[in-house]
């Protein structure tokens, strides 16, 4: 499914009002199933899902690493595709209730419908000493980035997280109306091939917030780098 959509809309400029076609973000929610128990409904972008639902469940916490997971799949009693199963790997158990959002997800919100403030802090293991980054490279990776953006170049209302090797060579771009699905398909993707996933960079399009930086530390990704400013629980994690 594309990333945008295109709607009628009406324009105005300093000439006057023109009816006109514009491209807009699309935005729908999913729902993800743990043993057919529904543990979360994300407000996202389609597309890249199974990467989105690897990578909730690995920044979550609510497997400790890919192995566990045996696949994401749509469910084939639903021809739209938004409501996939995460399948745990043969001996691996996890309760469902204990990872159970009370309220769906908004694009705007990575921890919207956790149950408790312990909720909100997922353990991640301690990280190994990461890559020395040279302050020129780390500069060029936000360009680096945008070049790939291709949804925002049509819309300009998208987010996007990519990830970089150490040396500055790009892994993967992904985009979604919400920074942390963005983040979580990037490291879906990434996840399926390397974990933990040490010496990497993960580059954010917005701020640096709190849930941006637990994400990349249950990843086990040294570093955070964001176009706009970190926010105070950011930078004391």
């Amino acid at each position: 499914m594309d990333a945008s959509i295109e709607i009628e809309i009406t324009r105005y400029t300093s000439d006057g009002a023109v009816r006109m076609f514009d491209a807009v973000v699309a935005e729908a929610p999913v729902e993800f199933r743990l043993q057919e128990v529904p543990i979360a409904v994300l407000m996202r972008t389609p597309g890249h899902d199974e990467e989105l639902g690897l990578g909730f469940a690995l920044t979550e916490g609510i497997v400790l690493r890919p192995a566990e997971v045996a696949g994401v799949h749509r469910r084939s009693s639903d021809p739209d595709g938004d409501r996939y199963d995460i399948v745990l790997a043969p001996g691996v158990t996890v309760d469902p209730e204990q990872f159970r959002r009370n309220l769906y997800t908004t694009s705007s919100c990575g921890v919207c419908g956790k149950a408790s403030i312990d909720a909100v802090r997922v353990a991640a293991p301690a990280l190994v000493p990461g890559p020395r980054i040279p302050p020129a490279l780390l500069l060029t990776l936000p360009t680096a980035m945008r070049s790939h953006q291709s949804a925002f170049d049509e819309t300009g209302g998208i987010h996007a997280a990519a990830i970089f090797g150490g040396d500055g060579s790009l892994l993967v771009v992904r985009e979604d109306i919400g920074r942390h699905n963005a983040v979580d398909k990037a490291i879906g993707f990434v996840a399926a091939d390397r974990w933990p996933m040490g010496e990497l960079i993960l580059v954010v399009s917005g701020r640096v917030s709190f849930e941006m930086v637990q994400k990349a530390a249950v990843a086990g990704i040294p570093v955070v780098c964001g176009v706009s400013a970190a926010s105070s629980l950011a930078a004391a994690s």
